[in-house]
Order: C-alpha cells, then sequence, then structure tokens
C-alpha cells in the first residue's frame, strides 16, 4: 500500500466517463455491475471499506468483536451473519438499518441482532440491505470502515449472494481463513475474483492458537507456496487468535494495515479507484475489440460472420437444454443414493427406539385409548428428534449428486467459453476476455424435520370393552412390533426431504450458469450485430479509453 500521488481523479473521471458510454451502447451486461461500483466509490468518496471476508464460520466477527475491543456483531455456533454490516467512527453509538426499499431507521446497538443475524432475521425477511454501525471507540480510524459478510460456502443461499454482490465495492480484502481448515479451492476463486476489485487482499489466518509456532510457520509456507502456484501472487499473512497473544496479534494488524490506511487514505482511495477502473477498462477493451473486427468484416459478410461464431457449439437454447438435462439426471438419482445411504441406519435405529420404548412404556398409564394416543405422541416425538440428529450428523453425505452435478455443470460452462473464445478467436483474430464463472456450491437448507403420526390401530375406539389388566402386554407387544414399519416410513420421508432440497440447490446452480450463458450471449450478440458502420467510432472510443488507462497506469 503506497503513495500513488500521480494519480489524477480527473483522468479517472473521465476514463470511468468513457466506460460508462461504451458499455451502455454496447450493452455490455456483464461489466454494469463493476461500473457501478466505480461510479458510487467516485461520486460518494467514502471511508476506505476493509472487508472481512471468507467462508463461514471462519471467525470473521468474532475476529471484528476483538478487534474493537467490544462485543457488538453477533457470533454462533451456526453461520450467523446474515447482512453486510458496516463500522465506522461516529460521535455516538447508533446503529442505522437501511432496507432495499430506501427506507432507513435508527435503532440501539443492543438491537442489531434482530436485523444482522439469522436467528432474529431468518433468510434476511426483513429486507436489509446494509447495516451501518457508528462507534466512538473507531475516532483513531476516521477514514476507515470496516466491513463484516456473511460466510461464504453457508447453508443459506442470501447470504452468499449478499457477500458476492458487494465484492466491487471493496477497498481492502482481508480474507478469513480458520486454522482448522486448509486453504480451499473456493478461497483461491475468491482471491482470484478480488484481484480485479482491489489491489489489496490480505490473508488473515484466524484461531491460530489451534496450530503451534512451526505448524504456524509451515501453514504460512503453504499459503505462499500455493498462491504463487495457482494464481501468481504473493500475499501477506496475519495471524490471529482470541485466545492468546491477542494483543500482539491486534497490535500488528492495527499498525501495518489500519493505520497505514488512515495515515495515506487520499492516495490510497486513489489507488483503489485507479485499480478497479483499470480492471474495468481492460475487460471493456476486450469487448471492443471484438466489436472493431465485427465491424471490419461486417459489409462483406455479416450473416456469415454471424452463424461462425454463434455456432450450434455455443447456441443459448442448446446450452439451456444441455443444463437442463445434467440437472435432471443428478436430481433422478438424488433419492436413490440417500435412501441408500441412509439403509444402514435402520438397523441399529430399530434397536435403539425399541430399548428406549421397552423403558418408558411400562410408566405409561391409562386406558387403551389413553396408551394408543402416548404411543402416537412418543413416536412422532422421539422419531422426529432421531431423524433431526441424522439429518444433522450425516447430511453431508446426501449432498453427493450436487456435487457431481456441480463438476458438470463447470465442465459445460468452460466448454461453452473455449468454443465461444475460439470462434471468436479464428474468426476475428481476437481473444475473448478472461473471466472467472463460479458456479457456488451451496449446501442445501437443512429441511425442516417434523413427522405426523402413522400408527394405524383403531382397536383404541373399543377401548370400554378391553380390559387393561388383561390385554396390555398384547398392545404394548403389538406396538413393539410395528416400530420397525415406523422406523422405515421416517427414514423415507427423511430422504424425501433431502431430495427436495438438494435438488432445489441443483436448480439453483443450473439458474446460475444459464444466466452467465445468457449475458455473455447477449453482450456478443449486440457487438455483432450493432457495430455495422461503426469502425471509425469504435477505434475512437479504443483509442481513448487506450489514452486515458494509461495516464492513471502512471
Amino acid at each position: 500500500m503506497t503513495s500513488q500521488t500521480s494519480i489524477s481523479m480527473p483522468d479517472i473521471r473521465n476514463l470511468l466517463g468513457f466506460l460508462d458510454v461504451t458499455v451502455k451502447s454496447f450493452s455490455m451486461m456483464s461489466l454494469e455491475r463493476q461500473l457501478a461500483a466505480a461510479q458510487d466509490l467516485l461520486l460518494e468518496n467514502p471511508p476506505i471499506d476493509v472487508a472481512v471476508l471468507g467462508q463461514f464460520k471462519a471467525g470473521k466477527s468474532s475476529f471484528l468483536n476483538s478487534m474493537l475491543g467490544q462485543q457488538v456483531l453477533p457470533v454462533g455456533a451456526v453461520p450467523v451473519t446474515t447482512t453486510i454490516t458496516r463500522l465506522q467512527y461516529g460521535t455516538r453509538e447508533r446503529a442505522l438499518v437501511r432496507h432495499f426499499n430506501g427506507l432507513t431507521t435508527e435503532v440501539p446497538l443492543s438491537n442489531i441482532v434482530e436485523f444482522t443475524s439469522e436467528a432474529k432475521n431468518p433468510g434476511n425477511k426483513r429486507n436489509v440491505a446494509i447495516v451501518d454501525i457508528e462507534l466512538p471507540t473507531l475516532q483513531k480510524y476516521p477514514h476507515l470502515r470496516l466491513v463484516d459478510t456473511p460466510g461464504l460456502g453457508s447453508v443459506y443461499k442470501y447470504h452468499q449472494s449478499a457477500s458476492e454482490n458487494w465484492l466491487p465495492s471493496i477497498g481492502t480484502a482481508l480474507l478469513a481463513v480458520s486454522s482448522d481448515r486448509p486453504l480451499s479451492e473456493h478461497d483461491l476463486e475468491l482471491i482470484r475474483e478480488l484481484t480485479s476489485h482491489t489491489p489489496n487482499i490480505i490473508i488473515l489466518l484466524t484461531k491460530a492458537d489451534l496450530l503451534s509456532s512451526e505448524q504456524q510457520e509451515e501453514v504460512i509456507s503453504f499459503f505462499q507456496q500455493t498462491l504463487q502456484r495457482e494464481i501468481h501472487l504473493t500475499l501477506p499473512v496475519y495471524l490471529y487468535s482470541t485466545k492468546i497473544k491477542t494483543a500482539d496479534y491486534k497490535q500488528s494488524i492495527e499498525q501495518d494495515i489500519f493505520q497505514t490506511i488512515c495515515a495515506n487514505r487520499d492516495d490510497e482511495f486513489l489507488r483503489i479507484l485507479r485499480h478497479k477502473t483499470r480492471a474495468l477498462s481492460q475487460s471493456c477493451l476486450s469487448y471492443l475489440r471484438i466489436a472493431l473486427h465485427s465491424s471490419l468484416q461486417a459489409d462483406l459478410n455479416r450473416d456469415s460472420l454471424h452463424e461462425q461464431i454463434l455456432n450450434e457449439k455455443v447456441n443459448e437454447d442448446l446450452m439451456n437444454e444441455e443444463l437442463s438435462i445434467i440437472s435432471r439426471e443428478h436430481q433422478r438419482q438424488t433419492r436413490p443414493m440417500i435412501e441408500t445411504y441412509l439403509e444402514q441406519f435402520l438397523p441399529p435405529l430399530i434397536k435403539k427406539v425399541k430399548a428406549k420404548l421397552e423403558r418408558e412404556i411400562p410408566s405409561w398409564q391409562g386406558n387403551l385409548w389413553k396408551l394408543s394416543r402416548r404411543y402416537e405422541a412418543w413416536v412422532s416425538e422421539t422419531l422426529s428428534e432421531e431423524m433431526r440428529q441424522l439429518s444433522k450428523t450425516e447430511h453431508i453425505h446426501f449432498l453427493g449428486t450436487q456435487k457431481k452435478a456441480h463438476a458438470s455443470f463447470s465442465r459445460s460452462l468452460e466448454a461453452f467459453r473455449k468454443f465461444l473464445g475460439d470462434n471468436i478467436e479464428n474468426v476475428l483474430g481476437v481473444k475473448l476476455a478472461v473471466v472467472d464463472w463460479k458456479i457456488d456450491v451451496v449446501e442445501p437448507d437443512h429441511p425442516d424435520i417434523a413427522f405426523t403420526k402413522s400408527f394405524d390401530v383403531h382397536l383404541d375406539l373399543l377401548w370400554f370393552l378391553i380390559p387393561m389388566f388383561l390385554f396390555r402386554r398384547i398392545f404394548e407387544r403389538h406396538f413393539m412390533k410395528g416400530l420397525p414399519k415406523e422406523v422405515g416410513i421416517n427414514l423415507s420421508r427423511l430422504a424425501y426431504q433431502w431430495e427436495k432440497s438438494v435438488n432445489n440447490a441443483i436448480d439453483a446452480m443450473r439458474i446460475q450458469a444459464t444466466s452467465y450463458i445468457h449475458e455473455e450471449l447477449t453482450t456478443i450478440e449486440t457487438l455483432l450485430s450493432r457495430t455495422q458502420g461503426q469502425t471509425d467510432d469504435i477505434k475512437r472510443l479504443i483509442a481513448q479509453i487506450e489514452i486515458l488507462s494509461e495516464k492513471i497506469s502512471n
């Protein structure tokens, strides 16, 4: 994070102006979000956002609470953070809840859990866009805004979406990686995407107390080697623990990161904005070169050009059908796979439930009608709890078809973009802009495990004719005999509920893949069909963007 005094704000503004005209004129849908983020940054000139990102349960909220020296953000044993939460200096403690409908309400700091936690705001039913928290304790960092983000890879899909949609707005990225998890492919994909949005990416190794000093050095070395091999980057790595050496870790991060940003705020802001604008201009230029070559050949044979580039290998309808087939094939296998896995639990579960019933049924009192109702309630309560526990401990084994579908979707997207890129290069002689199409692998929502009675004996309607002191043992044996059937039925229901959840997740991945394809083909289609007679205009745009890009590169 070095000084960039030569960067000119007017130059960046001019370049963004040209990019805005170009993106809108040529309908470059895939660049709209990046453009909006850079424009907002230029217009608002906000504090520099230092965002803590990473997989769920990486210790992001705990880290921020520790840095603040007070328990501001909710933490828990399950994914907690629902919305983007920003923390900055204010003369008094307060929280501003900003909703998607434009409404902003002030709430006591003690009440933010009602808006930012999954427990109190499930599914973000309150439609919270962002929560801004102001704290007098942040006076020493007036030009900095700390950002807590929902975990990536959470079971809650809207958590993932909230974090990923916010990535273009990042100033400095602290990627939290827990010491009890290795650097994953998802972390590497996130770093790749972050390189388009910020020049400042820092690895934060949380829960460092789980590692010895030697292990910490080994992990840092592994991180550096992996980053250099996979992404060709060298990134700083900082340790943190809320249990040991916290003061030392905290001082290091404050001095090296927070104080450096604040001391050079204007230069840092310009450097970050320049980075975003340059990345955006490179992608825009790539698309413009496609448009230029299309325009040069337009008068020769536009129909032939269109057919050569957008041939059957990159046909949107055919691609959507291929993705639908992938989705259906894997969804069809979900139920059998789950049922096959659950078969192993049937005998021990029957044995366990029978033993529990044998212990408890002697204490039940009353006539046959009461005994039957008690049995039905017991079966429902006991098996519901057993299914919930089974779902909690074994659900990772239910996701096989989702993982296979993800691999198939990813291969199809990779093949599609390779065909499209090869067509463009062969016909027009230019390379397609590199993009990172990442299909999110989000663990499906856990189904609500609750089962109704399945006991179908109706002799209890004649309870007044049946002397229980003679027949109670008979009915107890009858109840016991019916347990295997009840366990089997409930395991089948568990498989069905997880089938729905997993298949919904597969559908979500298919929709995301089709969206990528649609946006890319729409952009290419527009470039091919609307550029006739625009050769000179496109050349001027390319030249002007290259000149302005060069100015902010110095």
